[in-house]
This record gives C-alpha cells, sequence and structure tokens, in this order.
C-alpha cells in the first residue's frame, strides 16, 4: 500500500439511530430509545478505528444536534471528521428500530431529502481522497444523480492514485424507492434499475462485500453461482460472500461450480439477538487483515468474529469490538454463545471504549450532605444549595477550562450545583449514591439505583463510599460486596462509569497490606471499577501493594485519586508525596480542607459569596500546585 496518512475512506451515510429498549416489543409499542451512530459508511469507519486502522468518513451531515453528534462521536472514536460536509439546508437522517424477536428487527428509515443524500461532486476533495490507501463506496449513494456523480469521482481519485476501491453493495431497496416506508428490514427486491446502477461499478473496485441477495441485485442474476460468475466476468476483484450464521466465504479467482470451495476463515457459533449492523462490523474486521496484508483466511476470520460480537448485541457501531477485544476474544473464545454475557468481555469493550482519557484527576469534593448539614445549621439547610453552587465557581476558576479537573458533587443538595458545572468532558463529575455513614451500605434515596442513573448525564460518574475493612465480620464484608455489585452492575447497565472509595480506617488498624486485601477481595467479587478513592497510606509499601493488586486484577483501571478526610495541606503535602510514587495515583478529590472554614464563615454570615469563592479557590489552588511540585 503507498504512503498514506489515513488507511481508509468510507463514503455515503450517516444517520443517528434510535434503538428501542424494550427487546421483543413491536415498533408500535416501544417506550424508549437508546441513541447511536448508524449507517453502513459511519458505522465501519468507527468499526475499523477501533481496531486500528486510520479511518475517515465522507459524508454530510445537518447542522443541528444530531448532526453534532455525529461528528462529536466520531471525533471521540477516533475517525477523521475534515471529510464532513454540515449542511444548513437538511437535517440529519434517522433510523428508528426495535427488536421484534430473534432477526426481526423493524425500521423506519427518516431520510426525506436528507444531510447525506445531498453529497455531490464538489464535496470530493482531490487530496483527501489520495490522502487514503483505500475508500469504501456503499450502494445506497448510487440511487441518485448527485451522490452517484461524488462516489464515481471518488472512485476516479483513487484509481489514478493507485489507492484501492472496496464496494459494500449495502442494498437497501426502500433506500431506492422500492418498498413502502414501514419495509425498512426488507433485504431484497429484483430490480433491473438498481442492477443497472451497480453492476458497472464492479469493474473498478478491487473488494466486493455483500450478501447472497446483495450479490444477486448487483448481478442482475437470480441463480447465486451465476450471480457469481457474471461478477467475476466483469471485475478482478476479491469477492466476499457474506452467508450471516454460515460465515463467509471469499473467491480470490475464478469462482469455482461448488461455491463451498472458496475461502472461509474460523466460525464462531453465537446466541443472535440483533442482526442489525452485523454486516458493517463484519467489514471492518476483514479491512482490518486486508488492508494491513493478511491473509484471506484470516480476514474471514476477524470478520466472523466482528460480526459474531454484533449480532450477539444491541447496538451497531457501538457495540463494535476494540482490538483490545477481539485479540482476547481470538486467544480466549467465549463459554457465553451470548457475547453480551461475558462478563470479562464486557468489560474490556466498556474499558477500551469509554469517554475521556484522565491521566491526572484534581478534584474539589463537596458531596458532603451531613458534615455541611452540621456546619449549617438546619434553619439554614435551604441555603446549602447556594453554597455548593459557590464551590462549582471555585472550581471552574481554578481548571480554567484545562483537562484533569473535577468535582465531586451530590443530588441532595447539589442539583444547582450540577447544572453549572454542566456535563461537557472537559471538567469530570462524580455524584455519590451512598446513605451517607451507612455500615453495612445503603444507597440514599432509592436502592433503584440504575433507574436514578438514567436521568444522568452520560459524563458523569457514579461514586459510592464503603466503609471496608478486610478484618471486618464475614457477613459483613459479603453484605456489602452485594450492594457494591448492585451498583456495579447498575453503572455498566446504563454505561456511566463507577469509582469506588474505600475507607478502612475508621473501623480497624491500617497496615501495608491493609488496603490492598480489601481491593483483592473487592476483585475478587467480580469488581472493577473505573477509579478508586483511597485514603493516604501509611507508607511507599503499602502503596506498591495497591499498585500490584490493580495492575494485576484490571490493567484497564483508570486510577486512585486520595481522599482527604479534613487533613491540614501540610498534612496532605506529605501524603501527596508518598502518594507521587505509586503508579495507580492520579491525583486526588478532597473536600473539607477545602470548603471547612469557607462553609463556616460563610453560613455565619461573616463571608460574602465572592470571598467564599476566592477562599475556596485559593486552597485547592494551593493542593493543586502541592500535588504538581510532586510530578
Amino acid at each position: 500500500m503507498p504512503d498514506t496518512k489515513l488507511d481508509v475512506i468510507t463514503i455515503g451515510r450517516a444517520s443517528v439511530d434510535l434503538y428501542g429498549q424494550q427487546i421483543g416489543s413491536r415498533l408500535e409499542d416501544i417506550a424508549s430509545f437508546t441513541k447511536a451512530v448508524g449507517g453502513c459508511p459511519a458505522n465501519i469507519s468507527i468499526g475499523t478505528a477501533r481496531l486500528g486502522l486510520k479511518s475517515a468518513l465522507l459524508t454530510r451531515v445537518g447542522t443541528e444536534q444530531m448532526g453534532r453528534f455525529i461528528t462529536e462521536q466520531l471525533t471521540r472514536e477516533g475517525v477523521e471528521t475534515k471529510g464532513i460536509v454540515a449542511d444548513p439546508q437538511r437535517l440529519t437522517a434517522l433510523v428508528l428500530l426495535a427488536v421484534e424477536k430473534e432477526g426481526v428487527s423493524p425500521m423506519i428509515f427518516v431520510r426525506t431529502d436528507c444531510a447525506d443524500m445531498a453529497l455531490n461532486e464538489s464535496d470530493i476533495d482531490e487530496a483527501f481522497i489520495a490522502s487514503a490507501g483505500a475508500i469504501v463506496v456503499t450502494g445506497t449513494h448510487f440511487s441518485t444523480p448527485n451522490a452517484e456523480a461524488a462516489q464515481l469521482k471518488a472512485i476516479r481519485i483513487a484509481r489514478a492514485n493507485g489507492r484501492k476501491v472496496i464496494f459494500d453493495i449495502d442494498y437497501r431497496p426502500n433506500l431506492w424507492g422500492l418498498a413502502g416506508h414501514e419495509a425498512g428490514f426488507s433485504r431484497y427486491v429484483k430490480s433491473d434499475y438498481v442492477t443497472g446502477k451497480i453492476k458497472p461499478i464492479l469493474a473498478d473496485c478491487d473488494l466486493i462485500v455483500g450478501t447472497e441477495e446483495e450479490v444477486l441485485i448487483a448481478a442482475g442474476e437470480s441463480d447465486l453461482l451465476a450471480a457469481l460468475k457474471a461478477i467475476r466476468a466483469v471485475s478482478t476483484a476479491t469477492i466476499v460472500l457474506k452467508r450471516g450464521a454460515m460465515g463467509c466465504i471469499v473467491y480470490s479467482d475464478a469462482i469455482p461450480d461448488d461455491l463451498e470451495k472458496g475461502i472461509v476463515g474460523k466460525g464462531f457459533p453465537i446466541e443472535v439477538y440483533n442482526v442489525l449492523g452485523a454486516g458493517d462490523a463484519f467489514m471492518s474486521g476483514f479491512l482490518r487483515g486486508w488492508l494491513k496484508g493478511e491473509p484471506l483466511g484470516t480476514c474471514a476470520t476477524w470478520a466472523n468474529a466482528c460480526g459474531a460480537f454484533a449480532v450477539s448485541r444491541l447496538l451497531c457501531a457501538p457495540e463494535y469490538p476494540t482490538w483490545d477485544e477481539l485479540s482476547y476474544f481470538l486467544e480466549h473464545g467465549s463459554k457465553y454463545r451470548a457475547l453480551r454475557k461475558d462478563e470479562e468481555l464486557s468489560h474490556i469493550h466498556w474499558a477500551t471504549t469509554r469517554r475521556g482519557s484522565w491521566p491526572k484527576l484534581m478534584a474539589l469534593a463537596i458531596d458532603h450532605r451531613k458534615q455541611i448539614e452540621d456546619i449549617a445549621g438546619e434553619a439554614q439547610f435551604d441555603r446549602i444549595p447556594a453554597f455548593k453552587a459557590l464551590a462549582v465557581q471555585s472550581a471552574l476558576k481554578v481548571a480554567n477550562g484545562r483537562p484533569g479537573f473535577g468535582m465531586l458533587l451530590d443530588d441532595k443538595y447539589g442539583r444547582d450545583a450540577l447544572f453549572a458545572a454542566g456535563s461537557t468532558e472537559n471538567f469530570w463529575v462524580a455524584r455519590p449514591i451512598e446513605l451517607p455513614g451507612s455500615r453495612p451500605l445503603r444507597f440514599e434515596f432509592s436502592q433503584d439505583v440504575g433507574s436514578r442513573l438514567t436521568e444522568w448525564p452520560a459524563t458523569h460518574c457514579l461514586k459510592v463510599l464503603c466503609f471496608f475493612h478486610p478484618d471486618d465480620p464475614a457477613a459483613l464484608r459479603a453484605e456489602q460486596i452485594e450492594t457494591l455489585r448492585a451498583a456495579y452492575g447498575a453503572a455498566r447497565k446504563v454505561g456511566r462509569e463507577i469509582l469506588i472509595e474505600i475507607i478502612a480506617s475508621k473501623h480497624g488498624a491500617v497496615g501495608d497490606d491493609t488496603i490492598a486485601r480489601a481491593l483483592g477481595e473487592l476483585y475478587d467479587a467480580g469488581l472493577k471499577p473505573d477509579w478508586w478513592k483511597l485514603e493516604p497510606q501509611p507508607s511507599a509499601a503499602a502503596w506498591a501493594a495497591v499498585d500490584t493488586v490493580i495492575e494485576t486484577r484490571d490493567r484497564y483501571c483508570r486510577g486512585v485519586v486520595m481522599l482527604g478526610l479534613e487533613a491540614p495541606i501540610e498534612t496532605l503535602r506529605k501524603g501527596f508525596a508518598t502518594a507521587r510514587a505509586a503508579r495507580t495515583v492520579r491525583g486526588f478529590a478532597v473536600g473539607r480542607t477545602i470548603f471547612a472554614e469557607a462553609a463556616k464563615a460563610w453560613f455565619a454570615g461573616t463571608m460574602t459569596d465572592d470571598q467564599a469563592i476566592e477562599d475556596m479557590a485559593g486552597k485547592f489552588q494551593a493542593l493543586v500546585d502541592v500535588w504538581e511540585e510532586n510530578t
């Protein structure tokens, strides 16, 4: 492959998919939806990026919230987006769909004069096309003159520059006007018109991928063998025949009379949960091998594996595997036919696709409820929300838009403060769910954590504090672990990060191995939180023990933040110095050391709002300086 900046550019559809969350329901009966990027080329751009290819998408989206969602999500996935044109005249396409039963997913394409179908020749930049080793053109975008002209131009540029041309036949009859709006799931309607548009493309392709039905429409034949031979008669491309649960067959040379004589990869028997998007996952896996020069059998195996992940999960692109996940599966397999039930695979998937990167984290913790109630006094409980909003201003002032800063805020008194903190990825927010002081652990407000989390912004992290000591009575440890598992399961179910805070010193002696033993027991119980929040350790040896247990039990853990317990700054300085030698410590989340004095004065009426902000900002900045002087 020539020296290029990109491995592949995918061209065509980009939509927002709204998936019904009630499995086994008609689309008419769906009560709630979850949102994801959709459309064959958009899916493939994400799927290949997750597998380590440098991919880009060339399409149009509307200049509205859904268009920005697509672009922002692609950026998070590592997809190059400079080929995406924002169209102020048209809306981003939508798709509504449901999983009614195995293999049956009714859908409605909301694509009347949508943005991606307005793609035209002026959107195709020669230098951009030439910057990639390959392009993927897709069937739907040959259905209108302007989109067809755009793809034909891209093909001409690719061929002139020695780039590969890949054709995903991607046949959706109703997107060609051949079926009604309610027939979005329809896979095949014979059409000489469609064949007349697609067949001339085949000669310019290096790789052609399609299902049996798509091969028939591309060739204009009614028999599969005849169709494959008709394609071979006009094209030297490698042909990949997708056969759903039976995997695929690859034909690199003449088409044999016995179609089973082609190249096949390893198959993966799995439970079929949702077939939508499986072909795009398949293509992503095949391209990861094909564009890197792997043998066709390997390409087919990787494609089959990626397709298996997709059909075993609900959504399209969000469910596609990362390279870490695929590699683990290829090496270890799974004891589950329903891959979504495999906890190890699910953890790798979550940890390698979650939002943002936090190599350091310095947070102002003001999720305290009981402590601030004690300071304010019952007569001033109604003023607590205003004070917490002042704390947000203090933290944002210190952060000044820089990454690596955040806050811990509560729902009880911090709702206004949470709005002030916003939901941007650049400012980390964690929210507590524990009933303050509870031991054994209980949740505040409701024991149904999952329902509560659905109202939270996707970027907010669940925080749960547990007073846990490894030498506690066995029954108490077991009860607390089960409660932590409920919180952990809810966080994973609704796609929120979780921070588990462990305080052992309140209920027993803490030695060099105490916290490491506690973490080990929690890991044994299947808990793999994104973050740990821990009290300062008594020695470098204690932190080394913590490092060892985290690194051996979960290499994907984001790390540890230290808590403060109202210690003076000089005491924290010593603790920070020891902690900074630990490989897993990323920063701190300190509260009363920063806000306690300001709170007492503000509630007493001896400090103004501005003075409180300055006081807390000054103490927070002092801790930031202390932490960073040890980096």
